[in-house]
C-alpha cells in the first residue's frame, strides 16, 4: 500500500530545487571590472569590445551583462533616430512655410 502524503499547500511562493552539482559561473575580480571599464572609456574599441563580450566565448555573467548593454543601446539609438527624424521633419515644414 501507498505511503499517506498530504495535500499539498500552495503559498504563491515558488519552490526552488537546489543542485549542488549546478555550475556556478567564476567570480569577476575587482582587476577584471577595472580593465573592462578602462576599454569601454576608450570610442569605438568599446562598440566592437561589446559584441566580443557579449557574443564570444567567456563568463556568462558578462556576456549578459554586455548583450543587455547592446539592448540598451539599441533602444536610445532607436529614440534617437525618431527624436532626428522628428526635428529634420519640423525643420523642413517650418523651411517650406517661410517660402
Amino acid at each position: 500500500m501507498d505511503q499517506y502524503q498530504p495535500p499539498q499547500i500552495n503559498t504563491g511562493v515558488p519552490s526552488y530545487d537546489y543542485n549542488p552539482q549546478q555550475p556556478v559561473s567564476p567570480v569577476i575580480t575587482v582587476k577584471e571590472w577595472m580593465l573592462t571599464t578602462l576599454i569601454m572609456i576608450i570610442p569605438v574599441v568599446n562598440v566592437i569590445m561589446m559584441f566580443v563580450w557579449a557574443f564570444g566565448e567567456g563568463n556568462p555573467t558578462k556576456k549578459n551583462y554586455f548583450k543587455a548593454s547592446l539592448i540598451w543601446a539599441a533602444i536610445v539609438l532607436v529614440i534617437y533616430a525618431i527624436i532626428a527624424i522628428i526635428f529634420i521633419a519640423a525643420a523642413a515644414s517650418t523651411a517650406t512655410s517661410m517660402n
